[in-house]
């Protein structure tokens, strides 16, 4: 494979069910979100059949898998990792063609996803954890007069705790950031016992697909499947009862429509459905060039379009215009491009919806009378490829009941909202249908911390945002509607796992 623009190769990626990697009749294209014109590869299309059979070679792989120690499936999984390491290059490369990425970002997450790996991987011990409840003397009276017969009294048993793994697992990925959200839940289900099958998105699956292939040689068969396909042709991977839980990444929408399907089998699901992220800078941050270059990348890193990025930022009245100026000299020198080009620092959305949805959030703005700075540069060229470009922009002081403040945007449009009062924040923070992510920020780590604490949202990070800020020990979810279940860390581990009482006559 090739690594220039003008003399790439196409990629065609097919299934991967049972160890094996199977082709298809149909192939459906995959285009460069900066040259939507072009073709990058091809996947598999799979038929229904081929889906089934993918739940049968990870139900069957299962017995087998299961019953092996934690740390002997951490340890295959540690081994698989180190075979990536050849084909990152082309792996990065492949990435920025289907994705839009620039080569940094590209890089960054085929990293991301191999740290959350040895990470999950690391933990693996935590599931031979029992907990032992000892007989305990009986406090007070009995509750009734009737006799016990001849059961056994509270203070006559004990009970030991312990976890079991769940079965097989679908793990449905979306478009963006795919190897990084996929490795917040496939280490932890491997290492917990489980098999997976992985589902990515038409919009952009090569790279997922090559990099489970290459996974997948090191471990047994069937523990690691991967299917791509129409939602009906990938259908029996979340609607077949052996199916024990699905991991979905996406939409509220279609987060709604996986917890109908999954109601039919009573399937455990865990959804990370997005949120409108708050940061809240105190009237004490420190608005120098390290903590200015963190709120940018933290709202602006693969084009705004992270789940877990800055989607409004709060900053108190008093350092309002600082923020604003400082925040515009940063973005100023952004070259907006395809992210093969050694000078691009940011490349275009993954599709036409979400570019255009961002950017009609900014005309409203504009057409109320809101100020919009937009900055960077797209070249002549760039422009008439017919790619998903957006220019970086901050919309100035809106109305808080305007769309760009209470709609979640997927681009790279960020509202600024000066405030007075703190308190107020945080209520309205609290009162949002999302609650994913919130930063706060201010030189008083303490006083952050008291304001953190307050703050009703999965994850709260003090003094940076984003990807660059996550601790991948510690789990991730989401308040109200951001989502179901919790990822990454022991807590994640232990979601893909079943608790398992066994009670003794004491």
């Amino acid at each position: 494979m090739t690594q220039t623009m003008g003399s790439w190769q196409e990629t065609r990626t097919g299934l991967l069910i049972d160890g094996e990697i199977e082709g298809a009749d149909e192939w459906f294209p995959v285009f460069d979100p900066a040259a939507p014109h072009q073709v990058v590869g091809y996947a598999a299309v799979a038929t229904p059949e081929q889906a089934r059979r993918a739940v049968d070679a990870a139900d069957t792989a299962w017995t087998r898998w299961s019953a092996q120690e934690p740390e002997q499936r951490a340890e295959l999984l540690l081994e698989a990792l180190r075979d990536l390491h050849d084909s990152a290059e082309a792996r990065s490369d492949l990435l920025v063609r289907e994705s839009g990425l620039t080569r940094t970002e590209a890089q960054l997450e085929l990293s991301v996803f191999e740290q959350r790996c040895i990470t999950a991987a690391g933990i693996a011990g935590e599931l031979r954890q029992v907990r032992r409840l000892l007989p305990q003397p009986r406090q007070g009276e009995a509750p009734f007069n009737a006799p016990l017969g001849e059961g056994l009294a509270p203070d006559q048993v004990r009970s030991e705790i312990s976890v079991m793994p769940l079965g097989a697992v679908t793990i449905i990925l979306p478009p963006t950031w795919a190897l990084a959200v996929l490795a917040t839940s496939l280490p932890h289900a491997l290492v917990a016992g489980n098999t997976v099958i992985v589902t990515p998105s038409p919009t952009a699956p090569l790279t997922v697909v090559r990099t489970l292939q290459l996974l997948a040689e090191r471990l047994p068969a069937g523990v690691l499947n991967v299917v791509t396909g129409s939602d009906e042709a990938v259908s029996p991977t979340i609607r077949d009862p052996r199916v024990r839980r699905i991991v979905f990444t996406g939409s509220p929408e279609a987060g709604r429509t996986i917890l109908r399907v999954a109601a039919d089998t009573i399937t455990r699901v865990t959804l990370q459905l997005g949120g409108n992220n708050p940061a809240i800078l105190l009237d004490d941050v420190a608005l120098d060039a390290v903590t200015v270059e963190r709120i940018a990348v933290g709202a602006f890193m693969i084009a705004g379009q992270l789940h877990r990025g800055v989607k409004r930022l709060y900053v108190h009245r008093s350092r309002y215009q600082e923020l604003v100026e400082a925040l515009s000299a940063q973005l100023a020198n952004h070259r907006i491009g395809h992210g093969l080009h050694p000078d691009t620092t940011m490349g275009p959305l993954i599709n036409a919806r979400d570019r255009d949805h961002a950017r009609d959030l900014s005309d409203r703005a504009r057409a109320i009378g809101c100020e919009v700075r937009e900055f960077g540069e797209i070249g002549e060229e760039t422009q008439q490829s017919g790619g998903y470009f957006l220019r970086p922009a901050l919309v100035l002081d809106p109305p808080l009941d305007e769309s760009i403040v209470v709609e979640a945007q997927s681009g790279p449009v960020l509202p600024i909202l000066p405030y007075d009062d703190v308190d107020r924040v945080v209520a309205a923070v609290n009162q949002d249908r999302a609650g994913l992510c919130s930063s706060v920020w201010s030189t008083d780590l303490d006083r952050a911390g008291e304001v953190a604490a307050r703050l009703r949202t999965g994850t709260t990070w003090i003094n940076g945002a984003g990807v660059l800020a996550e601790d991948d020990r510690a789990p991730s979810g989401g308040f109200r509607q951001s989502g179901i279940g919790l990822q990454k860390g022991i807590e994640g581990l232990m979601e893909m796992s079943e608790t398992h009482t066994v009670t003794y006559p004491g």
